[in-house]
């Protein structure tokens, strides 16, 4: 069976073969036996006043988490997402689009009680999961919440920097990015 028939997709890694109906089977180092069923077309179909500035690919080759967020789980994503992403094995700050470290580990994510639903890694991973096509509508509502919350940093750049200084507050642009904003405001 192929994709768009309700196929299991293991090690999916087929990008744009992807199609609503299709289930998506994780087995990496945080998750291994988790499926979902893909609801939506890839990178449509949002919530209303969802409307993230980057995809996932485009935020992976711009530089996030340092090169190292989804090392090891890019079978669960499409390839082409990763084919120029900025990747390290080790964390390293300059992979990054502004050159500066901007995020707190998982294990502090996990005692604030920031992670929700079946994404162990936290919203990248939802967001990487909801460009695909999956919908959970109790976890999408909260981490839309947060997405939406998160554009008070926007704020803080405009009252802070002067038009077209991408340098001033450089953690607080990556961290924009890093939320699929625009960081270049």
């Amino acid at each position: 069976m192929g994709a768009g028939t309700g196929a299991w997709i293991v090690h999916s890694r087929i990008g744009t073969d992807m199609a609503v109906g299709d289930i998506v089977d994780v087995d990496d180092r945080m998750q291994a036996g988790y499926r979902y069923r893909l609801e939506a077309p890839v990178g449509q179909d949002f919530s209303d006043g969802f409307r993230p500035f980057y995809s996932p690919k485009q935020m992976l080759e711009m530089g996030v988490f340092e090169g190292k967020y989804c090392n090891d789980c890019t079978a669960e994503f499409p390839a082409e997402w990763f084919l120029n992403a900025k990747t390290s094995a080790t964390p390293d700050p300059s992979l990054n689009y502004f050159g500066v470290k901007s995020r707190q580990p998982l294990s502090v994510w996990r005692q604030k009680g920031w992670i929700y639903g079946p994404d162990p890694r936290g919203w990248f991973q939802w967001y990487c999961r909801y460009y695909l096509g999956r919908r959970l509508p109790d976890i999408d509502r909260i981490q839309i919440m947060r997405w939406k919350s998160f554009s008070r940093h926007a704020g803080q750049i405009r009252a802070n920097c002067d038009p077209g200084d991408i340098f001033c507050r450089r953690r607080q642009r990556q961290a924009l990015l890093q939320w699929s904003h625009d960081p270049l405001i």
